[in-house]
C-alpha cells in the first residue's frame, strides 16, 4: 500500500495519506513514459521553417537566353534551383511535429510517472492548503514553516490569482494545475506536493478505465 507524508500550513505533523495503489502503486511502464515525454516535446516544435520553390521565387519572369545557337546550356528561368537566389527543392515547409497517442497508453504513462515517485518517496500531500495573500514574502514564509525547501513541482485543483501571483517570482516552483498534469512535469520534478483537492481528481480521473 502507497503512502505520502502529509503537511499543513502550520507545519504541524500529520497521518500519512494512503494513496490508490492501482495509481501509485504500479509496475512503471518506462516506455509510456517515453513515449509520453516524446508525444509532449514533439508538440512544443513549432515547426513553421519555410523555403521558397522556383514557382515562389520573385523574378525570372522571361527566359535568360535563346534556346539554341548560344553555346551555353539551355535556361527556362533564373529561378530555377541551379542559379544562386533560385528556388529549393524539397525544402522545409510548415509542418506539424505532433504525434498521436491513446488514451489508455497515456493514463499508464500518468500512472507509471506517479508510481515511480511515490516508490521513491518523493510525494507529499498538503493538508488544508490555502493562499490568502498574493506577496511572493508570504509564500516563502509558509513554505518555510512547512519545511519545503529546493525545486518542486505544486499540483492545486484551482489555480487562483494570489497562488498564481505569490509564487510567480519563486523559481523552485513549478505551478501546475491538476488537468494540466503531465509525465514530462512529473518525471523532472525532484519533489511533488499535490493538495488534497488535486489528489482527489487525480485519483477520480485515473480510477477510470474507460
Amino acid at each position: 500500500m502507497s503512502k505520502a507524508k502529509a503537511i499543513n500550513p502550520a507545519g504541524e505533523k500529520q497521518k500519512d495519506v494512503t494513496l490508490k495503489k492501482e495509481i501509485w502503486g504500479i509496475e512503471p511502464n518506462h516506455v509510456a513514459i517515453q513515449n509520453a515525454i516524446k508525444l509532449l516535446t514533439a508538440s512544443w516544435r513549432q515547426g513553421n521553417a519555410s523555403t521558397k520553390t522556383r514557382s515562389e521565387v520573385r523574378g525570372g519572369g522571361r527566359k535568360p537566353w535563346r534556346q539554341k545557337g548560344t553555346g551555353r546550356a539551355r535556361q527556362g528561368t533564373i529561378r530555377a534551383p541551379q542559379w544562386m537566389g533560385g528556388g529549393i527543392v524539397f525544402g522545409p515547409k510548415p509542418r506539424s511535429y505532433a504525434k498521436k497517442m491513446n488514451v489508455k497508453e497515456k493514463r499508464l504513462a500518468l500512472k507509471s510517472a506517479l508510481s515511480l515517485k511515490a516508490a521513491n518517496n518523493e510525494v507529499s500531500i498538503l493538508i488544508d492548503f490555502k493562499v490568502n495573500s498574493p506577496k511572493t514574502q508570504e509564500m516563502k514564509k509558509m513554505l518555510k514553516t512547512m519545511g519545503i525547501e529546493g525545486k518542486m513541482l505544486l499540483v492545486v485543483n484551482d489555480l487562483t490569482d494570489n497562488l498564481i501571483l505569490a509564487t510567480n517570482n519563486i523559481k523552485d516552483i513549478d505551478l501546475i494545475e491538476v488537468h494540466d498534469l503531465n509525465v514530462y512535469s512529473i518525471i523532472n520534478a525532484p519533489q511533488i506536493y499535490v493538495t488534497e483537492e488535486a489528489l482527489g481528481v487525480i485519483e477520480e480521473v485515473l480510477s477510470y478505465d474507460k
